[in-house]
């Protein structure tokens, strides 16, 4: 039977998910009620990405202090992922816990800038509005 995914690395992602880093839950806390959809530990074989948008093609690697050493490596991945056509945002995990919501604003607004952003004039709220009865 052919396999679409190594099943070590669909094992791996598993395990990363459940058994995330204090930056990705709080990350994730925040940004699973966005939309478009993100999604934790997506494989692009053969690499695990954090965080990713797939609608976007954004890939949030959250980095830790395992990362200063991996400089090279982390370039390869970053490079082999843009060719893919992903494109990679990375952010340090004490950065993220530092200042959570500020991370969470970056990651949506390079999520809007992948999708083209958003109207430069947005059509106006409907708070406040009297609604119709739908049914007279």
């Amino acid at each position: 039977m052919l396999r679409r995914v190594d099943p070590t690395l669909t094992a791996r992602a598993r395990d990363l998910r459940n058994n995330p880093t204090e930056a990705e839950l709080a990350i994730w806390h925040r940004i699973a009620r966005y939309r478009p959809a993100f999604t934790r530990q997506l494989i692009i074989a053969p690499f695990i990405v954090d965080l990713a948008c797939r609608q976007a093609r954004l890939a949030v690697e959250l980095d830790g202090s395992q990362h200063l050493d991996a400089v090279e490596a982390d370039a390869r991945r970053t490079a082999y992922l843009e060719a893919q056509g992903w494109r990679v945002l990375r952010l340090w995990n004490a950065e993220v816990l530092a200042n959570t919501d500020g991370a969470v604003r970056h990651i949506l607004e390079k999520t809007a800038e992948c999708l083209g952003g958003t109207h430069p004039q947005p059509l106006p709220s409907r708070e406040g509005r009297n609604r119709r009865p739908r049914w007279s």
